[in-house]
């Protein structure tokens, strides 16, 4: 589907933000006052029926995949849709953009070659559709490599040390572990015939170079093996995963890297100028962070079916739950982030169970009851959670601090929404946040709409609470202001390269009184979690 948002001179130059996520292939365009002019997208279910996903991938158990062709294939057809509607790739000055995070291609050997001497006459997937030893690309959805993320927190020296070093202990998706459960079935599989390992990010990126890119720093912090620290692989986290990784991954860079030039057969194909850059692909959830322009110290919640919070950090203190990258757009900060399963789907449960029919009524019931909810705090996690682990509902009371099963609707609706917050910046606060009045809260996702629940934020985190339009696709998006910030003179802060982009609008003051109650509650609230933890 095309979206032209406005004609697009002969002259003006655009920059390109792809995202190669999970259920779709999706690209905006900007243009030099950061406008959206374009935005096409692909949805790999509906349009490429031959591959057989669903939401964009195959599963079986435990293990889920993706057919790398059918990343390839979907470029094919989503640049000829471009090529339809008369995009003027003429004009395109840079490109970049991300791919779901913790996904891995394998590259067979002699591949490059294919990519170097790409012919117009034919398609992408046509040319290279052999070239990848492994055919099914492991996604950030699969959870087969248990065993792998066992080993690799011992030979590590636990999952604390793992975590200092690369950011996160050891988890299934992470591209470390993927890669040694390949390399332990190697003779089973075409896994030895592999030239080069890309993430998506960079596999990406490859198509448009005609040549192996480069894993940014960034995305690379995302798989285990990446020493944030000092920016570079770490050898003891290679060895325990395969043999050789150090050449199979190639160099990493800093996410603002321009690669090189565009591949003369995008130049042939469709137009593009020969002068066209293309910058680091990296991760979707760094991309969003482009995207949503974060600052030193700011925080974004993004409210969706699950809950995630990222903030831009200047001093990380990795945990054993939550992550920590390299920031993608100031490779000097880094990047924090927490995921939750039990965002709105939980919220529409709990709301549901106490017999409320819209939001509406929702926000009058929380109304009923004060900021601290008298002291009684829950923890509702109605389906398996991450942080921390574990799964079921536990209530406290507020009057002597005994656990009981049952809260007046009232009292329910206000613990879930408030522990859901308590949570969130008890967390942040490990992984390195620090909370001042001069924090920005940036919001986004379905449950950013509902000021209530905004309010709570924002007396939580003693922050001023903003939301902006047109984040839906925060990742296309960061990849196009990278495009653009990436060509800027050396020196130049990313703020500099997007300060033309939307404002944002201030919908949420914190209450001085009601963040007193918080920060009371907070303690509370954290042992409750621990000892809910320790159960699980």
């Amino acid at each position: 589907m095309a979206a032209n948002k406005k004609a697009t001179g002969q002259s003006e130059q655009l920059y390109l933000g792809f995202d190669f996520s999970t259920q779709q292939l999706k690209v905006v365009c900007l243009d030099t006052s950061l406008q959206i002019t374009a935005e096409f997208s692909i949805n790999f279910d509906e349009d490429l029926p031959e591959y057989g996903t669903d939401g964009g991938v195959n599963k079986d158990g435990l293990t889920v995949t993706a057919p790398t062709l059918m990343w390839i294939k979907a470029l094919d057809l989503l640049l000829e849709r471009m090529k339809a509607e008369s995009f003027p790739f003429e004009c395109v000055v840079s490109l970049s953009g991300c791919g779901q995070q913790h996904g891995s291609v394998y590259w067979r050997r002699g591949s490059e070659g294919a990519l170097r001497g790409l012919r117009k006459e034919e398609t992408l997937c046509t040319q290279l559709q052999d070239c990848f030893s492994v055919s099914e690309s492991p996604v950030w959805m699969d959870d087969s490599t248990r065993s792998q993320c066992q080993r690799l927190e011992h030979e590590c020296g636990g999952g604390q040390i793992l975590a200092d070093k690369t950011g996160s202990r050891a988890y299934e998706r992470f591209t470390g572990n993927q890669i040694a459960k390949l390399y332990e079935n190697r003779d089973t599989n075409d896994f030895n015939s592999t030239e080069r390992i890309s993430l998506v990010s960079s596999f990406a990126a490859s198509l448009f170079r005609g040549c192996y890119a480069n894993i940014d720093f960034s995305d690379g912090s995302g798989m285990n093996l990446f020493d944030i620290n000092t920016k570079d692989w770490w050898d003891t986290a290679l060895k325990s995963c395969g043999d050789n990784l150090r050449a199979l991954l190639g160099p990493p860079v800093p996410s603002n890297t321009v690669l090189g030039n565009i591949s003369g057969y995008f130049v042939d194909k469709y137009g593009f100028s020969p002068d066209c850059k293309v910058v680091a692909f990296t991760g979707d959830n760094p991309s969003s962070l482009a995207g949503m322009r974060l600052e030193q110290g700011d925080v974004v919640v993004s409210l969706g079916t699950s809950d995630t919070l990222f903030m831009w950090i200047e001093q990380p203190r990795p945990q054993l739950m939550g992550h920590v990258f390299v920031n993608p757009v100031d490779k000097d900060a880094y990047m924090a982030m927490l995921c939750y399963k039990n965002g709105s789907r939980t919220r529409e449960k709990i709301r549901d169970d106490c017999g409320v029919t819209s939001w509406e009524e929702f926000n009058q019931m929380l109304d009923k009851t004060p900021p601290g909810n008298n002291g009684n705090i829950g923890i509702y996690f109605s389906e398996p959670e991450i942080t921390p682990y574990g799964q079921g509902t536990i209530r406290m009371s507020g009057g002597d601090g005994t656990l009981c099963t049952e809260f007046p609707p009232e009292i329910e609706v206000r613990a879930l929404v408030e522990g859901q917050f308590l949570a969130k910046l008890n967390h942040a606060t490990k992984l390195g946040y620090h909370m001042t009045r001069a924090t920005r809260v940036l919001a986004t996702g379905g449950a950013s709409a509902n000021t209530n629940i905004l309010q709570i934020i924002a007396d939580v985190f003693n922050s001023d609470v903003y939301v902006i339009g047109g984040t839906a696709n925060s990742a296309c998006v960061g990849g196009a202001y990278r495009a653009k910030h990436s060509l800027m003179s050396g020196g130049s802060a990313f703020r500099d390269a997007v300060q033309e982009s939307p404002a944002y609008e201030l919908v949420a003051k914190p209450r001085e009184e009601a963040h007193k109650v918080y920060m009371n509650l907070l303690e509370k609230y954290a042992k409750l979690e621990e000892s809910f933890s320790a159960k699980h």
